[in-house]
């Protein structure tokens, strides 16, 4: 059974969110790498992220990851973001035991004998798949022709550029990101 975060996680790349997807049932999302520091349409959605849910900083306990932690911790309000440091004998995240991952998130006041990931949950009521009602689903892309239908990519890639969002963020990271209320605002100027 995966453990379900409200957080968001943040790694370094694509492997790195495979291994954490295989434990906890969240929004996980990729720097890749030193991309991050050109992106700068992706740090806006870390921010965004980091205010509306909270960010959970995982990278590697090597140079480079450091690096990326800080370089992100720069950019985002330290009340927003918990780190979570993998220790030094298994620098890489993606080649980690699930143990060791949740000892370093219980170290980080993550996730503990009781499964506090629940935390905060009645200020922000979700679904049974621990989404917020406020966020807007794929079927309601597919239904307003942003998924699925002719011409649905260039619409979506308009979309994405409308709400100042990365423009290789899939439907899923979407859907748990944008709020009805920006998509209703944002949607008619198409």
């Amino acid at each position: 059974m995966k453990i379900p975060l409200r957080e968001a996680i943040l790694c370094e790349g694509k492997h790195d969110v495979q291994r954490l997807q295989g434990i906890f049932d969240a929004l996980i999302l990729p720097t890749h790498g030193f991309q991050i520091y050109n992106n700068a349409a992706r740090r806006k959605l870390f921010g965004k992220l980091a205010q509306q849910r909270g960010l959970i900083i995982v990278t590697d306990s090597d140079p480079a990851g450091m690096q990326i932690r800080k370089f992100i911790s720069q950019h985002i309000p330290a009340q927003q973001v918990t780190h979570v440091f993998v220790p030094r004998a298994d620098i890489e995240v993606e080649d980690t035991d699930n143990a060791v991952i949740l000892q370093a998130f219980e170290r980080a006041g993550i996730v503990g004998a009781t499964v506090s990931v629940a935390r905060d949950s009645s200020a922000n009521p979700t679904d049974d798949r621990g989404r917020s009602p406020l966020h807007i689903t794929k079927l309601q892309l597919y239904r307003d022709g942003f998924s699925g239908k002719p011409g649905a990519k260039a619409r979506y890639q308009a979309l994405l550029r409308a709400l100042d969002l990365p423009e290789h963020l899939s439907v899923n990271h979407f859907c748990a990101i944008v709020t009805q209320e920006e998509y209703d605002a944002n949607r008619p100027r198409l």
